[in-house]
């Protein structure tokens, strides 16, 4: 009876042990500020929004460059959500504790201001974040699978922290068989020990050790390490083959120690000034020397010290010698991938920081995006068509009337091979 007992001891504490886990390993339920809309205007505004500002560091669900943002209206004060995303600066060099713990705990990654975001814009983006891809949460998951180095390309199907949970089950579901397995076979070979009716052949075969020298050295297990091992190699070889090419993070050292963060963010120089083919060709150029003279032929060195700064005067030497400045091309396209400035950023109205990141607060500049396919697609899938004051799209905001969707980049060819290969 004492075994008995013990094998339905064992059985309880599993079914009690798997009502547990999956109690505790379920989606967080959060406690949404009721100011924030739960409409599907407001959560498609804020998704418009999301994909635009925010998808590049954050996911809703699982950290990424940042926090998971999911329930940020729970664990914070809505006013204090909306200072954050407006300009998180402000409140970290404020001394405001949740603000400043959340920057260590992120590397000190400073977070872009969005002061151009009107209140409306920052509750409907609230509204996306706390009810936005709740429907279908698989679907949402694959939906990030090309959102990648930054926007596209790295992300899986599910997400790791589920995967993970999933993983840890499994083996502990799988434990508890074996032990329980084991419990059955002991209790079966006592019992049949005891029984009159064995002869010595039997009673031996009940008694026998496992080999498990054996085991290990036997043709099965050959080829099931052998099959891991190469499984392995394989996924190792493919990871390794999607990174060719990708340049996601590429920082090279310039003929000038030129300051992104001096120029572009302290001193609020419009990217335009010195990329002048931004809004009207292809490139955006790189800028002559003389466009640098255009403020360096009275500005000679910062924080006014005396003398000329060494860096100000390499390109006083490239100007004195008609030379050019051979900056390291820092964003490589492929050949075979066409891609206009002007058409993005003119027409579609595109800012310099969704390809190429907080390019102001760079004092070396990255590769910040992926830049690959998938990252691109994944952009002209989301990406909402500014129409309004444009005839262009007069037609096709017609056509597209009858669709209850909004005219994305996708809905006028932008998904078309020949669009970006030819």
């Amino acid at each position: 009876m004492s075994i008995k007992r013990s094998i339905l001891g064992v059985s309880i504490r599993v079914c009690h042990l798997l009502v547990l886990i999956f109690l505790f390993s379920g989606i967080q339920a959060y406690a949404v500020d009721p100011e924030i809309p739960d409409s599907e205007e407001a959560i498609s505004a804020g998704q418009s929004i999301f994909n635009a500002n925010c998808k590049t560091c954050h996911r809703l669900d699982q950290k990424l460059v940042g926090p998971a943002l999911r329930g940020v209206t729970d664990r914070r004060e809505l006013d204090w959500a909306k200072q954050f995303i407006t300009n998180s600066q402000v409140l970290i060099q404020g001394g405001d504790a949740d603000a400043v713990a959340l920057f260590k705990e992120f590397n000190n990654t400073v977070m872009p201001s969005h002061d151009f975001l009107s209140d409306d814009d920052l509750t409907n983006l609230l509204s996306y974040i706390e009810y936005g891809d709740k429907a279908d949460p698989a679907a949402a998951a694959a939906g990030a699978t090309a959102e990648g180095g930054e926007a596209t390309g790295s992300a899986g199907g599910i997400p790791n922290e589920y995967l993970t949970i999933i993983l840890v089950v499994l083996v502990i579901v799988l434990v508890l068989v074996l032990v329980v397995l084991g419990l059955i076979v002991s209790v079966l070979t006592k019992y049949m020990n005891k029984s009159e009716n064995l002869d010595e052949e039997d009673k031996e075969f009940i008694n026998q050790k496992t080999d498990y020298k054996g085991i290990f050295k036997s043709d099965g297990m050959i080829i099931i390490v052998t099959a891991i091992v190469l499984a392995f190699v394989v996924k190792t070889a493919i990871n390794g083959l999607y990174t060719v090419g990708v340049q996601q993070g590429y920082a090279p050292s310039q003929p000038i120690a030129y300051s992104h963060e001096l120029h572009a963010g302290q001193y609020e120089i419009p990217c335009q000034y010195c990329h002048t083919g931004v809004e009207i060709g292809k490139s955006a150029n790189i800028p002559s020397a003389n466009i640098c003279m255009n403020c360096h032929m009275h500005i000679q060195n910062v924080e006014g010290k005396e003398g000329v700064s060494p860096e100000i005067a390499k390109i006083y030497d490239a100007v004195d010698n008609n030379q050019p400045i051979e900056w390291v091309r820092v964003h490589n396209l492929p050949d075979l991938a066409y891609f206009n400035h002007s058409q993005h950023v003119a027409v579609g109205g595109i800012e310099c920081q969704t390809c190429h990141g907080p390019i102001e607060e760079m004092e070396v500049v990255s590769q910040h995006s992926a830049l690959t396919m998938g990252w691109c697609i994944d952009c002209h899938r989301n990406t909402e068509i500014t129409t309004q004051g444009n005839e262009y799209y007069d037609k096709l905001v017609q056509l597209h009337s009858e669709s209850k969707d909004a005219l994305k980049v996708k809905d006028i060819g932008g998904l078309e091979c020949a669009k970006c290969h030819y």
